[in-house]
């Protein structure tokens, strides 16, 4: 298993299929992961699961890979579905990450709505559109993906591979942006839809990985000062920052309503 310890995991899944299934049992979800490239041994680090656990997720791995050898696994009972979504508590500098994703995740679910009915030529669509980029530049990524990667980040060594699949997830992220723009500038209603949906499939995964993987890792290696230096760090980024968070609520609960009638 040496050899593959230090491999992609998403190199392993493509060769060993089963391991992608094998993960996912244990909570682990890699094989929807749009980068993938964390290696194996970041995987058993930064995923929280016990240590019996993590020896008998090795060694089923280990018998995928390696059938000839026969390796009897003791399987033990697989957790409840209780035990599984069992709350994360965060510190509140973390709390302030995932009460911000709260806020886009609403955003996100009224996409697929918001789309059907969208029209670039007709003016009020428009502003609205102009509305949701202006969400995602000012307070999606100015404001929470700036707190993620101009101060949380730089609390630990942001080279690592879990760190790049987040950079990652952010640089395509603004691309899609572009593209929005583009497609607004051009009336190209079909365009704009497009990259609206690829947006939403893109965030969903990418919050998902943060609130259940990363923020409770990071968390975890924090000591409780700098837990308060970080949130003393988040809340002058906001004030220097000076945007407005109630004038967008205030756009997701009138969306809200024109979506949802």
């Amino acid at each position: 298993m040496h050899a593959y310890i230090t491999r992609g995991i998403k190199d392993i899944i493509a060769e060993f299929p089963v391991v992608d299934k094998i993960l996912e049992e244990y909570g682990i979800g890699c094989g929807p992961c749009t980068v993938g490239i964390c290696q194996l041994k970041d995987i058993l680090e930064i995923h929280k699961i016990s240590k019996e656990a993590e020896v008998e997720l090795m060694l089923r791995i280990e018998a995928a890979i390696y059938p000839e050898r026969n390796i009897v696994v003791q399987s033990h009972e697989a957790p409840s579905e209780s035990a599984s979504s069992e709350k994360i508590f965060y510190s509140r500098a973390l709390q302030t990450l995932v009460d911000e994703h709260k806020l886009i995740k609403r955003w996100l679910a009224l996409i697929p709505e918001f789309v059907k009915q969208l029209d670039l030529n007709v003016e009020k669509d428009r502003q609205v559109v102009e509305g949701c980029i202006d969400l995602i530049r000012s307070y999606a990524d100015q404001l929470h993906h700036g707190k993620e990667e101009d101060i949380l980040f730089t609390y630990f060594d942001n080279t690592a591979d879990i760190f790049q699949v987040i950079y990652e997830d952010h640089r395509r992220a603004r691309s899609l942006v572009q593209k929005m723009l583009h497609a607004l500038n051009d009336k190209n209603t079909n365009e704009l839809a497009s990259s609206m949906i690829e947006y939403a499939v893109l965030l969903e995964e990418h919050i998902r990985k943060e609130d259940e993987t990363l923020f409770p890792w990071l968390d975890g290696r924090l000591t409780e000062k700098k837990r308060e230096e970080l949130l003393a760090r988040f809340e002058q980024s906001d004030r220097n920052l000076a945007i407005d968070h109630r004038k967008y609520h205030d756009f997701i609960e009138r969306l809200e309503q024109q979506v949802k009638g």
